[in-house]
């Protein structure tokens, strides 16, 4: 997903000329971009979408799942919505729809690359934030798992080398996993998680001090794509025991030790 997000950013650059294949009606092109995706054609994807489609693909290709929900979607039906020059495919009983559109220009139909970018973008954010706020629930599992284990709170996600002061730590034979899974150990440094990083940060006084020992409110934050979006979600609790609900602040005012 981080490298579709990744793909999808590339093509804020500007894009080279390509010669698309028009159509002279937008169900004849969609059938063709159907029949391409059941076919794995990619010579007649790249002579539909243009010669930058892959830019909204891993290098490995397009995930299997998602090219066979595809197909039965259109298999199940599909429709044509249209307006002035501008129409959309869906597909499948949810009337799933396909983020490229499809515009009318003096040669035909052709598919706008181009103009799929910020919807693409949108929707991988979107998948992203909703993984995000999952983990953030099992931020707050793991560190009551933490707390019951050692009295205290975890003040690091990724523990030291060698040791068990933070909410992961690589699980050794015969020893008990650790209260966060392998999944948030980031496979190279400063990878992020979806697109986000995340820091456990202390809570401070009116005058900026910071608190100490058992007064400590443990926060999560991460940090999204700050090309796109300046908020973060903080999860955080009065209570002296506890870690709770989460709160939208905007990141500006926020300031780490």
């Amino acid at each position: 997903m981080k490298k579709v997000m990744l793909s999808a950013l590339l093509l804020s650059l500007p894009l080279l000329g390509y010669a698309q294949e028009r159509f002279p009606s937008p169900e004849a092109a969609a059938s063709a971009f159907a029949a391409a995706v059941a076919g794995k054609n990619e010579t007649q994807l790249t002579a539909l979408l243009g010669a930058f489609w892959r830019q909204f693909l891993p290098p490995e290709g397009a995930d299997p799942e998602a090219v066979a929900r595809f197909n039965r979607d259109w298999r199940e039906g599909h429709r044509i919505v249209q307006k002035d020059n501008t129409a959309h495919l869906n597909v499948g009983r949810e009337d799933w729809q396909l983020p490229v559109p499809m515009v009318k220009e003096a040669g035909g139909w052709r598919f706008d690359m181009a103009a799929a970018r910020d919807e693409i973008l949108t929707r991988a954010i979107g998948r992203n934030e909703l993984s995000t706020l999952q983990a953030m629930h099992t931020y707050v599992d793991a560190q009551q798992d933490y707390y019951l284990q050692n009295h205290r709170w975890a003040h690091r996600i990724i523990s030291s080398e060698g040791k068990k002061d933070g909410l992961y730590w690589p699980m050794k034979a015969g020893e008990a996993p650790s209260p966060l899974g392998p999944n948030f150990s980031p496979a190279a440094p400063d990878e992020g998680y979806h697109g986000y990083h995340f820091r456990i940060i202390r809570s401070l006084r009116a005058n900026g001090t910071k608190t100490y020992a058992k007064k400590i409110t443990y926060c999560f934050i991460k940090n999204p794509y700050s090309a796109v979006r300046k908020l973060a979600l903080i999860v955080k609790s009065k209570q002296p025991n506890g870690v709770g609900k989460s709160t939208l602040v905007n990141t500006s005012v926020i300031k780490f030790a």
